[in-house]
């Protein structure tokens, strides 16, 4: 059994993710958008690294729409920005969210050549715990993508991801070959305790986000099971199933 995390982009290389399952957190605040889309009807959440190939790819997709942020404010040209809130139904029902970030997004274009990929978030946790455990359970081999901050570190997914390998083993994690990266982020989790709110107000990203007025959009990505979707990539497009 393999269980890894990859803390920053960085750590990430094509010959790390080919074949594997791969469960990508960003969950301030890109994964908790892409869960929030799907909820509430989006057909599909394309995610694109740049704000150019998002428009340019939201000319092939009748109907899409652009959303996406850099430096956490609203893309300018952009229909939406990278914020839970404004995955509302009237927005999204229906048509493909095309999604640009700062971070998150560049972390699904790295990992695209796995054999599964999963968007990870508070938002839709035990969803995701289930499949990463039956996935686990059948192939032995599990991976964690941490999109961080600016290309280094973030308290925030690390600790997202340390909460999601305590769930996926049951607390159980001796002799289950966790890399010391998870190991590491086990450990976190645990010393922070169950308040996912706590954390993510104490992150570099939430002070962030709150400083420039989304406070709300913090408490939301810490509302365990708010959007109870499985976020699954294929072909670049990432689907859901509530």
């Amino acid at each position: 059994m393999r269980v890894d995390v990859a803390l920053t982009p960085a750590d990430l290389a094509r010959q790390q993710v080919a074949g594997r399952t791969v469960f990508v957190v960003d969950i301030l605040r890109a994964t908790t958008t892409i869960a929030a889309a799907l909820h509430h009807g989006a057909t599909a959440v394309v995610p694109v690294a740049t704000p150019e190939a998002a428009t340019q790819r939201a000319l092939d997709i009748p109907g899409a729409i652009l959303a996406g942020e850099r430096d956490c404010v609203r893309i300018r040209g952009f229909d939406l920005g990278n914020s839970p809130l404004e995955m509302r139904p009237r927005a999204v029902n229906g048509r493909t969210v095309v999604l640009c970030t700062t971070n998150g997004t560049g972390a699904f274009a790295a990992v695209a050549g796995a054999a599964h990929v999963y968007a990870l978030a508070a938002v839709n946790f035990t969803r995701s715990v289930a499949m990463g455990r039956a996935l686990l359970d059948g192939s032995g081999d599990l991976l964690v993508a941490c999109a961080g901050r600016e290309g280094g570190f973030g308290l925030d997914d690390a600790y997202a991801a340390g909460r999601f390998l305590r769930a996926v083993l049951a607390g159980n994690v001796r002799g289950r070959g966790l890399t010391d990266a998870a190991l590491a982020t086990v450990h976190l989790a645990r010393h922070h305790g169950n308040r996912w709110d706590r954390l993510l107000r104490q992150s570099s990203a939430g002070r962030r986000l709150i400083g420039l007025g989304f406070g709300e959009d913090v408490r939301m990505a810490g509302r365990q099971d708010e959007f109870p979707v499985l976020a699954a990539m294929q072909n670049g497009r990432i689907t859901g199933a509530t």
